[in-house]
């Protein structure tokens, strides 16, 4: 009875941890390599588990589309975030952190939207820079 209860909890805590990994900023994102760039937004994805927000960047001549990835949408609605906050042709400043994979992928930190305003993107709890509230809307 002890061993099928070892297996049991065993099982449960070895299932956990692609949840965790999936939740974990270290798991995609390199802190070591930081990016900003301004650009215009060609769509916006507000939807579990992350909300995702895609820029045009035009660097010299050749534009690059980054697929930058934000909080939980309830994340960012407790920050004060609302669905409209970014739209399609909004042309935005991100400052964030790129993928370990080398993709076009950034984890978005800090955003100056159109009108100036500076809104942290991040979830307080993802264990990414700027986590924990320390970057929050300014």
């Amino acid at each position: 009875m002890r061993r099928k209860l070892l297996l049991g909890i065993g099982l449960v805590l070895l299932a956990a941890v692609p949840v965790v990994a999936h939740h974990s900023f270290a798991a995609q994102y390199d802190r070591t390599k930081s990016i900003n760039f301004k650009g215009k937004v060609t769509k916006v994805e507000w939807m579990n588990p992350h909300v995702y927000f895609y820029v045009d960047v035009d660097e010299g001549g050749k534009v690059t589309n980054y697929a930058c990835e934000a909080g939980a949408p309830n994340s960012l609605y407790r920050q004060g975030w609302r669905k409209d906050a970014l739209k399609t042709g909004d042309m935005v400043s991100v400052d964030g952190w790129r993928a370990k994979d080398g993709t076009n992928t950034v984890n978005a930190g800090n955003i100056t939207l159109p009108d100036g305003k500076k809104v942290f993107a991040g979830s307080p709890d993802d264990g990414g820079p700027g986590a924990g509230g320390a970057r929050r809307n300014q």
